[in-house]
């Protein structure tokens, strides 16, 4: 009987500490995040293993400094993407991406049985453009593994999702400091262009237009993008921005070329992802080709200049700014006259991706970023 009794103690002493100490435990172990498809997600406390799936997803865990917790890439980072070139500074700044195991397609197209068989596994995946690509609740459910679903927002009128996708995704990995001071230094270098600008007179902004920017793949030149974040800060005479007033806030259009011809902007700045098109649909061909766009004031008087692409794998932060401070430099000498515009593009891409990338993309691209370019 007392043998029998003491077991039962025993038993009952394992009971109490388990109660004790397994049940807090594993409280302790996780937290809840409200992810941006307002969904609670539990993910661990110490997360060190992620990946990142969806246009832009890597790129803005780079500017978080979070790099060193990928387990595996889409094939964006397995040379996927078209052109044959890279545009992206933080995956040009960071060149082992590549290395990694595949986990899915890009553009969000995952591969549960792939993302099952990484080891290390992820503790949490990271899922941008969450609301336009869907299948968070499947992903997860599929896999067992926590999904984050983020947005992933622009310069302009997704300001206020950018910085919400960067806090949440910083909030997973612990880099929330990290995230403040991204979101500051964006602040800052906007604060800056918007203060020269401010300088100049309503009569000196020359009317201008940007062709040629990619949108889930190459576009010719009249390819453009009302809310030109660079000509938003500049406060440029932007001859596309009426259309920047649609639903959509003006993400993406194509202008007719009897509307070109029309407007007749006294500068144009191509984007030079246009330029890695093949005949017919390279932007630049057709400038130097089509005879509306021969008759452009801008192409006439050789007022032409080339600025990094805008969209490669959704928007290039950096690249925006860089470009802001160039297009500054274009059509506001004297307000920018302490700017070598590249040498504040690597200083850009420094701080977001830890190291430079725009001289190596120029190269890639015939050296057109940040020049004028001879069209006739």
């Amino acid at each position: 009987m007392c043998i029998q009794k003491s077991r039962l103690n025993f038993l009952a002493t394992l009971t109490v500490l388990f109660t004790i100490f397994a049940t807090p435990l594993h409280a302790q172990d996780t937290r809840t995040i409200m992810d941006m498809l307002d969904r609670e997600v539990v993910v661990p406390n110490q997360v060190d293993r992620v990946i990142c799936s969806g246009s832009g997803c890597l790129r803005l865990l780079v500017y978080l400094q979070g790099q060193d917790r990928i387990v595996g890439v889409d094939s964006a980072e397995k040379g996927g993407l078209p052109f044959g070139v890279d545009a992206r500074p933080y995956a040009v700044a960071n060149p082992g991406f590549g290395d990694f195991p595949l986990f899915g397609e890009f553009r969000g197209h995952d591969n549960p049985e792939l993302i099952a068989a990484l080891d290390p596994a992820p503790q949490v995946i990271i899922k941008a453009n969450a609301q336009r690509d869907g299948g968070a609740e499947a992903l997860q459910a599929k896999t067992g593994i926590p999904v984050v679903g983020l947005g992933y927002g622009n310069l302009t009128h997704g300001r206020e999702h950018l910085n919400q996708t960067l806090r949440i995704m910083a909030q997973v990995i612990g880099e929330e400091e990290r995230a403040e001071a991204v979101i500051a230094f964006f602040d800052a270098l906007q604060a800056d262009l918007e203060q020269r600008a401010a300088r100049v007179a309503a009569d000196d902004r020359p009317s201008t237009f940007i062709g040629g920017i990619a949108m889930r793949g190459g576009h010719g030149f009249a390819s453009t993008e009302p809310a030109y974040a660079p000509f938003a800060f500049l406060n440029v005479r932007n001859m596309a921005g009426d259309l920047s007033k649609g639903e959509t806030g003006g993400s993406h259009a194509t202008v007719a070329k009897e509307q070109l011809l029309l407007w007749d902007p006294e500068v144009v700045f191509l984007d030079i992802s246009t330029t890695r098109l093949q005949g017919g649909a390279n932007g630049l061909e057709q400038l130097r080709s089509d005879p509306t766009f021969q008759a452009l004031t801008a192409v006439q008087a050789g007022r032409v200049y080339g600025v990094f692409p805008y969209n490669f794998y959704t928007t290039n932060y950096e690249s925006v700014f860089a470009n802001a401070y160039f297009i500054g430099s274009v059509l506001y000498p004297d307000q920018f006259a302490d700017i070598d515009p590249m040498a504040k593009a690597e200083e850009i891409a420094a701080f977001l991706n830890g190291g430079p990338a725009f001289e190596r993309i120029n190269k890639d691209f015939d050296n057109m970023g940040f020049v004028r370019i001879t069209v006739q």
